[in-house]
């Protein structure tokens, strides 16, 4: 019995209800236009006669004119924001955005047409009912009340009074059971009718690996900026340690080059995390869009790397386009990282040549006494380089040859991202 009074008049049915109440107000603009094609046809004498020929007439037309509008690419966001709210079905079901292809706009018209359709039915039904139930239900205890509504004389009578209020409890029921009722139908046909096609589906994939390449793009410049500060405040300090007792000079320097290397990658670090931040709040990045350091800042970046380093450079590499050029200094900073890591204070070589419509970055450096190890676990160091060259449709490699460490990266400038 609980159930049965919780599926009536519960806080889902009664959502529901207000939903077809909506649905009943949305479909009121187009019956006005009916009774205004029907009424001469009839003979009613005014837009609110009580024929119901004018009434059922106006509701035939307005049906197909509400199902035509709903043919809108709009009708679909409006009719999931109010379906979402009040239809008790999970939000994930529903289609998100303007229905852009025919079939679904199809079945938007089809959604709207039945909640209008439905909703004017039952709004209709809690207008004139309830005011009618509660009179019958009252009935047996005021004979003003009788008089006043006109009883005929044979229903005048104490078995006819005593059956009144059980009939209009019965009609409050009934229309209870309609419109629970006819919410249940559209609560199961809104997934249907409202839910994502397969364009929109892949729609959705695309954005969430959209959002995910964005999210590992900011992984990687996390990983690439903190990694070798990390490592070369680490040697640094390490050095520093060293000769702390016989070479101040070197530790001063030491300690403005850690302060100096923290500080900026502090400032990288924030940067990050604010675009993560803005991602997390909806608001995005836009395409195309360009943070973090390029290769006209690459003097910094050797200064402060702990390893001695020689530059050389073929063509105007401030020509490179600032995504590429973003790329190729982290590609460089992290060749640096893995130096650091893996051979320590060695010296490095390193050669970036403008060509055509490629960047080729060249560095090496001496073995120690074992090569680095690439992991498995993807997304670090030299696999991290590699997936930098293949996001802009180049390619990288690294390896040792003759006792060097090399490695290289080839980037075209057009940058496929």
């Amino acid at each position: 019995m609980k159930r049965v009074l919780g599926a009536l008049f519960g806080a889902r049915a009664r959502l529901r209800w207000l939903h077809l109440i909506l649905g009943g107000a949305l479909l009121m603009p187009y019956w006005l236009l009916g009774t205004v094609v029907v009424g001469p046809l009839v003979g009613a004498k005014g837009m609110f006669s009580n024929s119901l020929p004018l009434q059922f007439g106006a509701y035939g037309i307005a049906l197909p004119i509400a199902a035509a509008t709903a043919l809108s690419p709009l009708a679909r966001p409006l009719s999931v924001a109010a379906a979402r709210a009040l239809c008790g079905v999970p939000a994930d079901r529903f289609a998100d955005g303007p229905a852009r292809s025919g079939a679904a706009r199809v079945r938007t018209s089809g959604w709207f047409t039945l909640h209008v359709g439905l909703g004017a039915l039952i709004s209709g039904a809690s207008l004139a009912l309830p005011p009618f139930a509660v009179t019958l239900i009252a009935l047996p205890l005021s004979a003003g009340l009788r008089h006043w509504v006109m009883v005929p004389d044979h229903l005048d009578r104490p078995w006819a009074l005593a059956l009144a209020p059980p009939a209009g409890i019965a009609m409050l029921v009934a229309l209870a059971g309609c419109a629970a009722a006819a919410g249940a139908l559209l609560a199961r046909q809104a997934p249907v009718l409202l839910g994502p096609s397969p364009a929109d589906r892949l729609a959705a994939a695309e954005r969430r690996a959209t959002e995910l390449a964005e999210r590992n793009r900011l992984a990687r410049e996390l990983h690439d900026s903190v990694g070798h500060a990390l490592s070369a405040v680490t040697l640094q300090a390490g050095a520093a340690r060293k000769v702390l007792d016989s070479d101040a000079e070197f530790v001063r320097e030491a300690l403005a080059a850690i302060e100096e290397t923290t500080r900026r990658t502090v400032g990288e670090l924030d940067s990050v995390l604010g675009l993560l931040r803005r991602s997390d709040e909806g608001e995005g990045t836009a395409a195309g869009q360009v943070t973090g350091p390029a290769l006209d800042t690459l003097d910094g970046l050797l200064d402060r790397s702990g390893v001695p380093v020689s530059l050389t450079t073929d063509g105007d590499l401030a020509a490179v386009p600032a995504l590429v050029s973003r790329e190729a200094y982290r590609i460089v900073q992290e060749g640096l990282s893995n130096a650091l890591r893996h051979a320590g204070a060695c010296p490095v070589s390193l050669r970036i040549v403008l060509s055509g419509e490629e960047l080729e970055i060249t560095m090496e450096n001496p073995l120690p006494g074992r090569a680095p190890v690439i992991r498995p676990g993807g997304g670090r160091g030299v696999r991290g380089i590699a997936e930098r060259a293949a996001l802009l449709g180049g390619r990288a490699q690294a390896g040792p040859r003759d006792a060097v460490w090399r490695l290289s990266a080839r980037l075209p400038l057009a940058g496929r991202r």
